[in-house]
């Protein structure tokens, strides 16, 4: 049986803790723990395979569910059961997942699955960053060979404070919501959103951030000591063989070496790598299937794998130079256009050496906002973006499947980097869209999808506040040198040590994501990589600026024309109409679509149109809908009805009144069907409105001497 244990009262923060127990539940796991942050409370648990997987890679599995029965919440929609994992739960997962996985060592290739439920769902404090904090704890309870353990923060600024874990009430009044996950000795991860702060505040949350994650680390170490050191994980490693790096590195290193100093494209790159390894694995091999010492062919190719990674990385810290023989700060070519696509609203390609993204904006109304229905929020989006990576941008065939949890990461990071300059629905009520699609990618799409997205906002008359623009960062340190990369190609990502995003305008940060590879970044080179991200972007800003250098003032002639009525909220049925029948009605008339809310005691009934006549007609037919019939004024109605004893004039929408025989004609009137006919128009003058509502019409005072009625 494994002991039950509790670490209560961490204090990460003063006068705010976090508490860790293990040994209640879950119990089979390898490793389990409760985390609790007041009344939200976090399952993580860690499991390992006793198996190899025979991938190629590190099989590690994070889940993060939210049970709507957490918070006392039934979900919306038919079924009444949570389904696939929203964008939310998706982006937990993936926040934990490139926080542990660095922490790993290479050629481990069991799986691990880490899992995550919410237990209970407190009002105060979302349940994100405390599963970040269950799940390294589970692992180091495990015995799994995690170099951690490691904890997440989310860290907001409200009024110049800096505060770490915020309530979610302080979190909405912040002007900074960073997610930093670390060691107790570096930090390993951030991902979040801010309001064009500057560098120096950036640096300045991130050792707020760190300070607290040390007690958390620290506590984490309390709870491993009082259950007793779990029995370390058995594995051995599955690493390319030290004597076949050193062989392919004798025969083939200068082969290697003399490629990667070539001139470079993408194609012409991986293209030559992998005819090395074709070369070193035929010469090496010959028929045979593997060679006297057991090597395969897979590890001949990885092993010159390893010389690639050593020549590269080699050239960057000893020679100051790149594979694609740029320096280190400079930005690959540039090239933009806007209203590329005639239909719809707003369009941009954007173009940064063999990275390129196809921008598109629609706009909607209210009826098109993303329904949010989550544990912790339920607040409709009126501004998202979706990303799209098909096979084709990187040369591959393959199949289209709906979005990975990358494509949903890199969309969600683009949409917090513009969402800063996005203008509030009560001075532009659309309802907007982008859709990112990558059409060819070497490195960092999410921020060639930022730059796109910004043109095409300002292509499609959004009135952003500012042009935003991303850059990728990268980081190769070797034996104490290190080398901060500007605009890293994709290859300098995947062989180097750091991968970091960040966007904003020419005056701050408006979102970041940062992965580390190794430890020990100090914060000298932290600042010096955000300096340079921000030469960058102001470089790519200009260069956007020369294309569009502000919104459109005219929204395009597709895009609907959006009109806010005022109404007293008394009459918000009238518009409706039974089941609808009046709205509908105007809207096939118009040829129009719209909505109606309520909004702080004040009817908000907003009309959508393609052309300002189409605008015009609804809105009267909407004032008429709302108006109050008088006594003593004229209308022109519609006949509706007629019988032996006069009309039914409708002289509002679903206001109608009599007029009766007498009223028709100064002579005898014996058959109404002489004077009118149904769907004639007419001129009358309300006599009087009785108490129960209905009215009483003539036409006399509009009739000449002749009995004939004026125009």
């Amino acid at each position: 049986m494994k002991p039950e244990a509790s670490i209560q009262d961490i204090e990460f923060v003063p006068e705010r803790t976090l508490s860790l127990e293990t040994g209640r539940i879950a119990k089979q796991a390898d490793g389990a723990v409760v985390a609790r942050l007041g009344d939200t409370m976090v399952l993580s648990t860690a499991t390992l395979s006793d198996s190899v997987n025979e991938s190629n890679f590190f099989p590690l599995t994070v889940d993060y569910r939210e049970k709507f029965a957490a918070g006392g919440k039934v979900p919306g929609g038919f079924i009444k059961r949570e389904g696939r994992p929203t964008d939310k739960e998706t982006l937990t997962a993936r926040l934990i997942d490139r926080a542990v996985r660095p922490l790993f060592p290479d050629g481990f290739y069991h799986d691990v699955h880490l899992v995550n439920f919410v237990i209970s769902a407190g009002n105060d404090y979302d349940a994100d960053v405390v599963a970040g904090v269950g799940s390294s704890a589970a692992l180091m309870l495990s015995g799994a060979p995690f170099g951690g353990p490691i904890a997440e923060v989310r860290v907001g600024r409200v009024q110049g404070e800096y505060i770490v874990n915020p309530t979610m009430a302080q979190t909405a009044d912040s002007d900074i919501d960073l997610v930093v996950a670390g060691k107790e000795d570096a930090l390993v991860m951030v991902e979040g959103e801010a309001h064009e702060i500057s560098e120096e505040s950036m640096i300045e949350a991130l050792d707020t951030a760190h300070r607290s994650i040390q007690r958390l680390c620290r506590g984490q170490k309390r709870l491993v000591e009082a259950v007793g050191s779990p029995e370390p994980f058995e594995w051995e490693a599955d690493l390319v063989p030290e004597a076949l790096v050193e062989r392919m590195r004798d025969q083939y290193g200068a082969a290697v070496a003399d490629h990667i100093h070539g001139p470079y494209s993408k194609e012409r790159f991986h293209g030559g790598i992998g005819d090395i390894k074709d070369q070193a694995v035929e010469e090496t091999l010959g028929d045979a299937s593997e060679t006297a010492d057991g090597y395969t062919a897979s590890d001949i190719r990885d092993a010159v794998g390893e010389v690639e990674k050593e020549a590269m990385r080699s050239m960057i810290v000893e020679e100051g130079q790149r594979i694609d023989g740029r320096a280190q700060t400079d930005v690959r070519d540039l090239w933009t256009e806007v209203s590329y696509l005639p239909r719809v609203h707003g369009s941009a390609i954007f173009t940064r050496g063999e990275t390129q993204v196809l921008g598109s904006v629609t706009l909607g109304t209210s009826e098109d906002v993303q329904p949010v229905d989550e544990v912790f929020a339920d607040t409709d989006k009126s501004f998202y973006l979706h990303y799209r990576f098909p096979p084709f941008s990187v040369g591959e065939a393959s199949f289209l499947r709906g979005p990975k949890r990358r494509e949903i990461g890199h969309g969600i990071l683009a949409e917090r980097a513009l969402r800063p300059v996005i203008p509030e629905q009560d001075t532009f009520p659309y309802t907007i869209r982008i859709n990112a699609d990558v059409m060819e990618s070497n490195g960092s799409s999410s921020m060639a999808s930022v730059c796109a997205g910004s043109l095409a906002l300002m292509d499609a008359g959004v009135p952003i506040e500012k042009p935003v623009a991303g850059i990728a960062m990268g980081l190769v340190q070797e034996e104490g040198e290190t080398s901060v990369l500007t605009d890293i190609l994709g290859q300098e990502d995947h062989l180097g040590d750091m991968d970091f995003k960040l966007t904003g305008t020419k005056d701050g940060i408006t979102a970041c994501q940062m992965d580390m590879k190794i430890s020990g970044l100090s914060r000298d080179v932290m600042l010096k990589a955000l300096r340079q991200a921000r030469d960058a972007r102001h470089h790519i800003l200009e260069h956007m600026e020369a294309t569009i250098a502000e919104p459109r003032t005219e929204l395009s002639e597709h895009a609907p024309r959006l009109t806010k009525l005022t109404i007293d909220p008394d009459r918000i049925g009238a518009v409706i109409g039974p089941g609808g029948k009046v709205v509908k009605s105007v809207q096939e008339e118009t040829n129009t679509e719209i909505t109606i809310e309520e909004e702080e005691g004040v009817g908000i009934v907003t009309i959508a149109a393609t052309n300002q006549d189409d605008a015009e007609a609804a809105i009267e037919r909407v004032k008429q809908i709302v108006a109050v019939p008088e006594e003593g004024e004229d209308y022109v109605g519609t006949v509706k009805g007629i019988r032996d004893f006069g009309a039914f004039v409708e002289i509002m929408p679903e206001k109608t009144g009599l007029l009766h025989v007498s009223e028709i004609d100064y002579e005898y009137v014996e058959n109404v069907e002489d004077y009118l006919e149904v769907g004639d128009k007419v001129k009358v003058h309300l006599l009087e409105i009785h108490d129960d509502g209905k009215m009483r019409l003539t036409r006399k005072p509009f009739l000449d001497k002749n009995g004939e009625q004026d125009a």
